[in-house]
């Protein structure tokens, strides 16, 4: 039973002592780390590549877990290096130090409810995330297990990709970017923000330059960055509708909750969003509003113990959830062990930009075959940061 208001005694049960092969039971957590990356150059635009929080949640035991937050890493880091303070106001590194690494999920509501003075939502759920996802990854390695086969087993040894681009500057420039991921032998594609959104003439050269450049097979998928009242939102998923595309992803503001339910009942296309959503409540408040996909974001919405509750209301909904992965290759190794442990976890977004922090952060990024990407089958996360990279980006706050 999970703990709703844990108390701020606990830790490690030290009755529960004993050894499994040459890992000792109870291990503790000893410290936690809060390394911030950073481009040397970062553009505003939507790409999260330019910039992340990495997290690494270190034991007794010498195993370490890692996670990631797709945030605002200086606020981020700012929430896990925070001292103890009074009830509900604590920092989430003080919250984990001391506590056993596989009560995940206790450990996922005592990081909520001892944040809820200053958190319950946006940045603090943002950090909890990162941690999240390392407390995962360290039971994976404790257990000797993928964390596919903790969430509930693995269903599948690959997750079919869709490629992510921006727009280009022209559609002749967004063409030959469709041509490469068909090159790559990807089955769909998704364009996103860039120019699209101001001028309903330029939006359909562009997606019909998308459609040209990956043929008629090819799932097509449009992200409009909220641009759109629900009016303007109608008018363009009518306009789009001939161009076959799988889904018109955040056409409204975030926060418009009664415009979705009203824009979701009239598209005639699929609608999705929440790749800015937090928590399961949060979710599934999305699907009674009419959501057709549910877009969790894993180093943003509260970690793999949200993404997991998500997919169970979605499927018990019958809408689709697809995650949103738009940072590093630890996002999208989180991303990964997370669909292949959902019965209808059939589809992950391969971000292909360029940024190190994506191509290079995670040695051996999980590759590209035959159109799908291979989840990795070590323990935990099955992945492994190259820390030459770590350190080539880190920011220094000294």
């Amino acid at each position: 039973m999970i703990l709703r208001n844990p108390p701020m005694t606990g830790g490690v049960n030290k009755e529960c002592a004993k050894v499994e092969g040459s890992v000792r039971f109870p291990m503790i957590i000893t410290d936690v780390e809060a390394i911030h990356l950073r481009l040397p150059e970062v553009e505003e635009i939507a790409d999260g590549t330019q910039d992340v929080l990495v997290v690494r949640i270190h034991t007794d035991g010498g195993l370490v877990g890692i996670g990631e937050v797709t945030s605002q890493s200086y606020v981020c880091k700012a929430i896990f290096e925070a001292p103890r303070s009074a009830e509900r106001r604590h920092g989430l590194a003080y919250l984990l130090r001391g506590q056993d690494p596989l009560e995940v999920e206790e450990l996922w509501h005592r990081m909520y409810y001892h944040t809820n003075r200053y958190g319950r939502r946006g940045a603090a759920i943002h950090a909890i995330s990162g941690a999240d996802i390392a407390l995962w990854d360290l039971k994976g390695k404790i257990l000797g297990k993928p964390v596919c086969e903790l969430l509930g087993g693995a269903y599948r040894k690959s997750i079919r990709a869709y490629a992510s681009y921006l727009f280009g500057s022209s559609p002749r420039e967004t063409a030959e970017l469709a041509r490469c991921a068909v090159d790559l032998g990807l089955s769909a594609v998704k364009f996103g923000w860039g120019p699209f959104g101001k001028d309903p003439q330029a939006d359909l050269a562009q997606v019909e330059a998308v459609r040209e450049g990956v043929g008629k097979a090819c799932d097509l998928m449009v992200d409009a960055g909220h641009a759109w009242d629900v009016a303007t939102a109608l008018d363009r998923a009518r306009l789009l509708e001939p161009l076959k595309i799988t889904w018109l992803e955040e056409p409204l503001s975030q926060d418009d909750l009664k415009g979705y339910a009203e824009l979701c009942a009239r598209s005639p296309v699929p609608i999705a969003a929440g790749e800015g959503e937090v928590t399961s409540w949060g979710f599934e408040e999305l699907i009674e509003r009419g959501l057709h996909v549910i877009q969790p974001d894993v180093a943003f919405c509260g970690g793999l113990t949200v993404c997991q509750e998500v997919s169970r209301l979605s499927r018990e909904a019958g809408r689709r959830c697809v995650p949103h992965c738009f940072s590093t290759g630890i996002n999208l190794a989180a991303s990964l062990q997370w669909m292949a442990a959902c019965p209808d976890g059939n589809l992950v977004e391969y971000c292909l930009r360029p940024s190190p922090l994506m191509r290079h952060l995670v040695r051996d990024l999980p590759p590209l075959v035959d159109g799908c990407v291979i989840v990795p089958e070590g323990p935990g996360l099955g992945i492994e940061l190259d820390e030459a990279v770590l350190e080539r980006f880190r920011v220094s706050y000294s």
